[in-house]
């Protein structure tokens, strides 16, 4: 069975992304690196040889920091950069793969929180992970920090109004999100109860989150398993499944 390395930076686990991989015959090695094993953590694998992909999370680390954990997945991102391995990154997961590949990463001037506008560059609406995903519409942010600068030769595929870079590819096999597309009902919830400084932050309220999970829930999770399922269709190489 291909195995996929999830590396998990808070409470919050793969969601629905996590169900179509496994729906799909893949099977999940997820890794707590920022905790100490006491409290649940794992060490980072050494070598990469054994995994057909990684799956970076998100979290609330700062992505320029020095942590011991973040420069081991510097290094793990850059292995499987250098290998083409296929590999995912969400909300920290997109800034970790930004500063590893060489981009910058920095705090935004106002932090997205809830369900914000993503719209597709000319690169993104032909991109055949992207296919089938509408040129603007709404996806769960919950960030303060952001890629203020694309690695050398990365396409921007998305933005928003108030960050410049919400999709990127770099190569073949790594791509990107700032946004939460993985997120279901129970990440959503997990968010809204402990996100209340970034809320307050970014000048929003639960009550206004509550009224537009209300009005565009129902469009975002439909483009949110596109997302997942064309990840898992064209990401993630076939044969590792078929191999006799």
């Amino acid at each position: 069975m291909a195995t996929i390395l999830v590396l998990q930076h808070s409470v919050a686990g793969p969601g629905r992304l996590g169900a179509t991989l496994r729906d799909h015959a893949f099977k999940l090695d997820i890794r707590k690196p920022m905790l100490p094993a006491s409290e649940g953590g794992h060490e980072l694998p050494d070598d990469l040889g054994d995994y057909q992909g990684i799956v970076l999370l998100g979290g609330p680390a700062q992505p320029d920091q020095d942590e011991p954990w973040i420069l081991k997945e510097l290094e793990l991102i850059k292995e499987a950069q250098s290998r083409d391995l296929p590999m995912i990154g969400i909300c920290l997961g997109h800034q970790l793969i930004g500063r590893a590949l060489g981009g910058e990463v920095g705090r935004l001037d106002k932090p997205e929180w809830g369900f914000l506008n993503v719209d597709l560059t000319p690169p993104g609406q032909t991109d055949v992970l992207l296919a089938g995903v509408p040129w603007s519409c709404p996806q769960f942010q919950s960030h303060a920090y952001a890629v203020t600068k694309a690695p050398p030769g990365a396409q921007v595929l998305g933005k928003s109004a108030l960050c410049a870079n919400q999709i990127m590819r770099v190569g073949q096999r790594t791509v990107s999100f700032q946004f939460h597309f993985e997120a279901d009902g129970n990440l959503l919830d997990y968010f809204r109860d402990t996100d209340a400084d970034l809320i307050a932050e970014a000048g929003t309220s639960e009550a206004a989150f509550a009224a537009d999970r209300q009005n565009k829930y129902e469009m975002f999770a439909r483009v949110a398993d596109r997302i997942c399922v064309n990840l898992v269709t064209y990401a993630f190489t076939f044969n590792a499944l078929t191999h006799a």
